[in-house]
């Protein structure tokens, strides 16, 4: 286990500013927060050497591209040995956005998009259901989705 990482204010403001905005210009949030522009670049630097910050991606809103379900899919493996072997062959899915290693009812919980209901019937029976290791399958369709957010940036005082 990775052993956190101790942020300050400073981080705290940096981190939730690009959350907001991830392009934003160092110079410009530097203004705001009443620092250089330099003291901006190597915080940012410390917070990604430190894996604080894993990257800068663009987020794609998935209806907008022709996903129209969302759903979640609990699996139940015949053995938990056989995680990995089956987490190879969801790994080349590429309807599968999340995958869950859990505890509780299922052994994996997934989170995958399709472009109509059809089509997650077809991703289920003929590429997850087929899986020799796969015991069975729990789909869920999400309806909506009300609160889509990052992971909260601790406040420091």
């Amino acid at each position: 286990m990775v052993p956190n990482f101790e942020i300050d204010k400073l981080d705290g403001d940096i981190l939730r500013a690009l959350q907001r905005d991830a392009r934003r210009p160092f110079q410009e949030l530097a203004r705001d927060l009443l620092v250089s522009g330099g003291t901006i670049h190597v915080r940012v630097n410390k917070l990604r050497e430190q894996g604080v910050i894993r990257g800068t991606r663009v987020v794609i809103d998935p209806v907008r591209i022709g996903y129209d379900v969302c759903a979640f899919v609990g699996i139940n493996l015949h053995n938990a040995r056989d995680y990995k072997k089956v987490l190879k062959q969801l790994q080349d899915v590429p309807e599968i956005l999340e995958a869950h290693y859990t505890t509780g009812k299922y052994n994996i919980f997934l989170k995958v998009v399709a472009r109509s209901t059809r089509g997650l019937h077809d991703l289920l029976i003929d590429r997850l259901q087929s899986i020799p290791e796969i015991q069975s399958t729990e789909t869920l369709i999400s309806l909506e989705a009300p609160i889509l957010r990052e992971v909260p940036v601790p406040r420091v005082w």
